[in-house]
């Protein structure tokens, strides 16, 4: 962490979504940490608990951090 970021709360998650295999499968959504926005608005610093590896096909996704709803929904 860093000045910036231990003055405030996230404002989005990030997540690993790796892809689906098969038929019906669903993407898999890993939280791999959290991002907090630049002063100027113009960026965010992303700190990762874990780093994906291994042959996984995926993505990495921030979210918009919802209190009411604190999982993210398939996109």
């Amino acid at each position: 962490m860093n000045a910036t970021t231990d003055r405030k709360l996230p404002t989005h998650r990030a997540y690993f979504v790796k892809d689906a295999r098969g038929d019906g499968e669903k993407p898999e959504w890993i939280e791999l940490g959290a991002a907090w926005p630049h002063s100027d608005g113009k960026g965010l610093d992303v700190v990762l608990k874990v780093l994906p590896v291994g042959g996984f096909a995926g993505r990495l996704t921030l979210r918009a951090i919802e209190p009411n709803n604190p999982e993210p929904s398939a996109a």
